[in-house]
């Protein structure tokens, strides 16, 4: 849980949030979304759910008519839009194994406005361009759930697959590290946007750290953090760091 935004769809006292196409004055959500709202979230005629289209806009609905096939519901309020963060965090994180769905799920709810993949020297999975095209699809649904779950009305954009060489030089790039600064220390970005890049298990190869310069580096504590933990820390410091900084 953490506190809502004005203007945004988590401060509504809704029973649900859909990511759609268009948040048109009657809107109908049917197919899986339909079925798992009124399926399996129950939902009812007359509660109040909100809707965006993932690039900030947003609507009150109340739900009109509910059964097998999905909702109709019906708008009551204006169109409005949530504003995007003065300063975005957006996280580079290196394939894994075992995928970047959970990842993608935890920052997402933390508000990360960017997800990049990173192929580094030490990743163990390898993503031919079929894999990729897969991959990139299922983390777009991951975000999408996750950004109804927390109530967003804006979607992180996902990258596509990104070696480390194409990072560097990036406005605003800082490099998580065990030996780097913690976040209470970090100025924040000139460029509007924080993008931290983290390593898989055993971290950036040497060469790696060595091209990342003089980049800012990014402790995340005492202990060692596992490939999947580390990315959602990261998010998380940054943003406290941020939420220090415009108080």
């Amino acid at each position: 849980m953490s506190a809502t935004v004005p203007g945004s769809p988590a401060a509504v006292d809704a029973v649900a949030h859909v990511i759609v196409d268009d948040p048109v004055d009657e809107l109908v959500v049917d197919g899986p979304a339909g079925h798992h709202l009124v399926r399996v979230r129950r939902l009812r005629a007359g509660e109040c759910i909100t809707a965006a289209d993932g690039l900030g806009t947003w609507r009150e609905y109340r739900v009109a008519d509910a059964s097998a096939g999905g909702l109709r519901a019906v708008a009551e309020g204006p169109v409005r839009t949530e504003a995007a963060p003065a300063v975005g965090i957006a996280v580079a994180v290196a394939v894994t194994k075992g995928g970047l769905d959970d990842v993608v799920t935890a920052v997402t709810e933390l508000g990360a406005v960017r997800i990049v993949p990173l192929l580094t020297e030490r990743v163990v999975a390898r993503w031919d361009a079929a894999r990729a095209d897969r991959a990139a699809a299922r983390l777009a649904a991951a975000a999408r759930a996750a950004a109804e779950q927390s109530r967003r009305a804006r979607l992180p954009v996902i990258e596509l697959l990104t070696p480390v060489a194409d990072l560097v030089g990036r406005p605003g790039l800082v490099v998580a590290d065990r030996l780097g600064l913690p976040a209470p220390r970090l100025d924040p970005p000139a460029a509007g946007e924080w993008i931290v890049a983290v390593g898989p298990e055993g971290g950036f190869a040497p060469a790696e750290s060595l091209a990342f310069g003089d980049c800012p580096r990014l402790a995340l504590g005492p202990h060692v953090l596992r490939a999947a933990t580390a990315p959602v820390a990261a998010v998380a410091a940054l943003s406290a760091r941020l939420a220090a900084w415009s108080a």
